[in-house]
Formats: structure tokens, sequence, C-alpha cells
């Protein structure tokens, strides 16, 4: 950055940039479709109710929609850039929002880590199986840093067309397969609706199926995020929500259910067993050629570099949220001169980043089973957590003072869908050993760790309380 540049770094973010289809490439850029679709979807179909995870996928999403009902209620009147922890502070107590802070960095920096490990470890496997050098995965992990910070250091609507790129590349491959599975007349069982009925989704294994797929949403409650970003936000974060969760889950349900179609509602369970990590890429070669499936894998390496932009992007908003409320360094919240992005707090982020990757591979960590596998089941739970919060604290912002919002919007969604996100958090936690492939104690212990970052942040805003008022007094409430 240049000394003039310098000159004009300020602590505002970009106003107006953004409307619902950015915000819309962020989310589901940050919900990785063919990343989460290849690498969860076999697991769901291995180990949970087989032929009836595409009805799963619908379930969820209507969870996710009702969560929505009251999330978006509540947007109208908080529009910062912290993500949950504005919604959270503002709805149960400052405390419990700097709690809920301190958990989504975690998890959205936990999460990240796993896209950077699952990143090299795929890298070098397709160099390496093309004749190429075996180069180790952590480089290729800290060069998709430096490229990821680069890409956010510019304005916003870059990294939104980015992601719109990337988005509409892997959403297509797996249309076409999808299309020709259907125009091919199905599998050996043929076009069935079978799969989508109560005796498939309610089938045992369901919950575990509910445990991968609702990992699949990871990213999309990042609409909040944008908020002061976004044109008319009050219409645009709302519309992003619906629209995302909406996308995420039909476009997930039709895709799993054509790859049940393919090998047979009958067979599909013995199908991703037997071939767990090939599932997709076989089906794929098989209907639309070898070259598809060369497609396929360079698209699973834009697919994470896409969902680490997009994640990048919420670490920063929320780094700088912290910084401009005094509850981290102020520097967080310097923005650049000329692109308004929180370029500190992407800096800061981006060593983070590379000293966590480089942590790991001095400790001889595999990238896949360990940095991927453990940080993403770590993330898993954390968002779940973070969720339930967030409908208990809609209900309790408008406890007191309804602001004209139907009881349908603030108690009844929110509930019904903090009842079925616990169902869900319990069914993560005991699943834990299947979700991370590993009875490590330290996956055991993720709840735990989890529970006592959220008390740590607790503790210090009661701390700010006693010794800094007036810092205390302005958590959660810039923009609120």
């Amino acid at each position: 950055m240049s000394e003039i540049e310098l000159g004009k770094a300020g602590t505002d973010l970009r106003r107006n940039a953004i409307g619902v289809s950015h915000i819309v490439f962020f989310v589901v850029a940050a919900a990785a479709p063919l990343t989460a679709v290849v690498g969860a979807s076999p697991a769901a179909f291995a180990f949970g109710n087989g032929p009836g995870v595409p009805a799963t996928y619908l379930l969820v999403g209507v969870l996710y929609l009702l969560f929505s009902v009251g999330f978006t209620a509540m947007s109208r009147f908080i529009g910062s850039a912290g993500g949950f922890y504005p919604y959270i502070a503002a709805g149960l107590s400052r405390p419990a929002g700097v709690a809920g802070a301190f958990i989504a960095l975690a998890t959205y920096i936990a999460i990240e880590l796993a896209v950077f490990g699952l990143f090299g470890f795929f890298v070098n496997d397709i160099v390496k199986t093309s004749g190429g050098a075996d180069i180790p995965w952590w480089l290729y992990a800290c060069l998709l840093a430096a490229l990821i910070y680069g890409c956010g250091r510019r304005n916003i609507e870059f990294s939104g067309r980015v992601l719109g790129y990337c988005m509409i590349a892997e959403i297509a491959i797996l249309a076409l397969f999808s299309l020709r599975v259907l125009l091919s007349g199905g599998g050996p069982d043929g076009i069935a609706v079978a799969p989508f009925g109560p005796s498939a989704v309610f089938a045992p294994g369901m919950g575990v199926s509910l445990v991968f797929v609702v990992a699949s949403f990871i990213g999309f409650e990042a609409t909040a995020i944008f908020g002061e970003e976004a044109r008319d936000p009050k219409r645009t974060i709302a519309r992003a929500t619906y629209l995302a969760v909406i996308i995420i889950a039909v476009f997930y349900a039709f895709v799993t259910w054509a790859m049940a179609l393919h090998y047979g509602p009958s067979n599909i369970a013995a199908e991703a067993t037997a071939n767990t990590a090939t599932l997709y890429l076989t089906a794929v070669k098989a209907m639309l050629g070898g070259p598809a499936g060369i497609a396929l894998n360079a698209l699973l390496i834009t697919s994470l570099f896409a969902c680490a932009l997009s994640f990048h992007n919420t670490i920063n908003r929320y780094f700088y949220s912290l910084g401009r409320e005094r509850l981290a360094w102020s520097g967080f919240a310097r923005t650049h001169g000329t692109h308004q992005s929180p370029y500190m707090a992407g800096a800061v982020q981006t060593v983070m980043m590379i000293v966590l990757i480089l942590a790991f591979a001095l400790a001889g960590q595999d990238p896949y089973a360990v940095v991927f596998a453990w940080m993403g089941a770590f993330a898993s739970v954390g968002i779940l957590l973070l969720q339930t919060m967030v409908c208990l604290a809609v209900i309790g912002f408008f406890r007191n003072d309804a602001r004209d919002v139907g009881i349908w919007h603030r108690i009844v969604a929110p509930g019904v869908s903090m009842a079925g996100l616990l169902v869900c958090l319990v069914l993560m936690v005991i699943n834990l050993p299947l979700v991370s492939s590993s009875e490590s104690p330290i996956v055991e212990s993720f709840p735990v760790i989890l529970v006592l970052i959220g008390i740590a942040g607790a503790i210090l805003a009661i701390w700010l309380k006693a010794r800094r008022p007036d810092v205390y007094a302005n958590l959660g409430r810039a923009f609120a």
C-alpha cells in the first residue's frame, strides 16, 4: 500500500456496494456446493439413512428457513458487520454477545483452516497423480492464503464477482450430471421418487445423516456480516438469506437424488460404503465422460478457493467489528484508502492462518485426516451452538418490545428452529468420532473447548463493565 493510500485509510466499510446476488454468492460459495456434496453426502449415504439423504437436505432446509424467519426479523434492527455478535448482545446480554463473538471467531478460523488443509491435500494429490513433483501440502496452503489475502484486500464487489464465477462453474458440472441421469432414465431402478418418501427419510440412520447434512449448510448465516456494505440492507439481508437457504437445500437435494438414482436407491448405501471417496468421480465419468472427471477435480480446487475467500471476508469483518468496538486491537478497524476493505484485519488473519498451517505441518499432522476432519468437526459444533444462541437472542430481543413484529416471527419460528438446532447439536456431539473419523480425546473435548472459549469472552465483557464502562456500554450497539 502506498503512503498516499495509507493517508486516506479510515475505519468505514464500503457503503451501498453489494446487492442480493453478491451476498448470495458469498453465502453459497462458503457452503462450497461441490466440496459439500462430494465430501459430505457419500458419508450420509453410507452411514445414515441411505436413499433418504435427498429428503434430509430438504428437511434441514426447512429448519434453516424457520431459523431465517426470526433472524431476518431481527436484522431489520441490527445492521452491524459483526455477524452473530450484535444479535446475541442485543437479544441476550453484552457478556453473552462477546461470548458469541469469541465462539464465532474460533469456529470460522477452524473452518477456514480446514479448507486450507483440504486444498493442500487435493492439489498435492492431483499434481502427483499427473506425474508432477511431490510438493508438501502446506506450501500449497500457504500460497492459497497469500492469494486469498490479495483478493480480500480488494473491494467487496471484486470478491463477489470472483465467487460468482466459481460458484457458477461448480454448480454447472453437478447440474449437468444430474440432468444427464434424468434424461437417461435414471439407473437400475429407473426414476423413482421413493427417496423423498417418509419411509426413506425417517429410516434408521437419519440422525447420522442430519449431522453430515447440517454441516453442509455452514456459512449461510454470513448474510448478516455484509449488512453495512449492502444496498438497502433491511430488504437485501432478508432476501439473500432466504434465497441462499432455498438454493442450497433444493440444489443439494436434486444432486443427491440424481446420485441415488444413478446407482439405484436400493444400492446407494452399499455403493457409498464401498467407495465413499470416489462415489461422485466414478458417477460423473460414467455419465459425462473422462474429461468431466478431470474437470471435477479442477473444480474441487476452485470450490475450495471460493470457500476460503468467503470465510476470509467473514473473519475480516468479525475482527473489524471487534476492533471498532475496542474489544480487540483498534487496528483491526482500519480500512483500505481505496477499496474500503478491512485490509489490516485481513493481513493479521493471513499471518495467523500461515502460522497455524505451519504448526500442523511441523507437528506432522495429516492435512485430510486431522487438519480438515478435526477442524471441520470443531466448526460444525461451534456453528450449531451459535445458531442456537441466536434463536434464543431473537426471542429475548422482542420480549419486552414486539416492535410491530408478529408472534410467528419473534417467538414461534425461532422457538421451533431452536429446538431443531438443539437436536442437531446433540446429535453432532454424540457423533463427533464419526464426523471427524477419530476417537481422539482431543476431538471429544471440542464441545468443552467451545464452551470455555465462550466463558472467556463473557469474563472479558464483565471485566470491561468494571474497568472500562465506556467500552462496555458500546458493545454490540455501534449499529443497533
